[in-house]
């Protein structure tokens, strides 16, 4: 509960367990990243105080090892012999667990800077159950991309009811 307005009032606060907003960070020489307080304090006080990170298109993604747990669980069940779950199954067999040093930071593993193009300058977008790290670069176009393509995709999500 915060208080909001005169008189006292209180009112919930958003739900704390989902990654929310975007910030724009620069990585170290060494490749670590400082994560944002409100993402480490969901980290904190909902679940293990560490990230997988995939890479998933243009960029990286990182979840609550909670959550991955719940991503692999679920693709342990893609058939072995489909060619399209065997990609898939390729494409997380990249997924690294990364921990906390004292810092708040984290490692970005060199291959996982590699393979999604991630440079000094980086973007982190809350997506609600994980969040995205872009290069800033790749972010730029993607955001022009979604915003030349948002009538379509409102329209794609109020077919799901939203």
């Amino acid at each position: 509960m915060v208080n909001c307005g005169q008189k006292g009032l209180r009112v919930d606060n958003l739900n704390k367990s989902f990654f929310r907003g975007r910030s724009l960070h620069r990585l170290d020489t060494k490749g670590r990243l400082r994560i944002p307080t409100k993402f480490r304090e969901v980290l904190q006080n909902h679940y293990t105080d560490a990230l997988v990170l995939v890479q998933l298109g243009s960029s990286l993604v990182a979840y609550p090892p909670e959550k991955w747990n719940e991503i692999e669980s679920q693709a342990s069940g893609l058939s072995q012999v489909n060619t399209e779950h065997r990609a898939f199954l390729r494409f997380i067999s990249g997924a690294e667990l990364c921990e906390f040093d004292n810092q708040g930071r984290i490692l970005i593993p060199p291959m996982l800077r590699k393979e999604a193009g991630i440079g000094e300058e980086v973007m982190l977008a809350g997506v609600l159950t994980n969040f995205e790290i872009w290069d800033k670069e790749a972010w730029d176009k993607q955001a022009g991309l979604d915003k030349e393509n948002f009538p379509k995709i409102m329209e794609t999500i109020a077919g799901t009811g939203l």
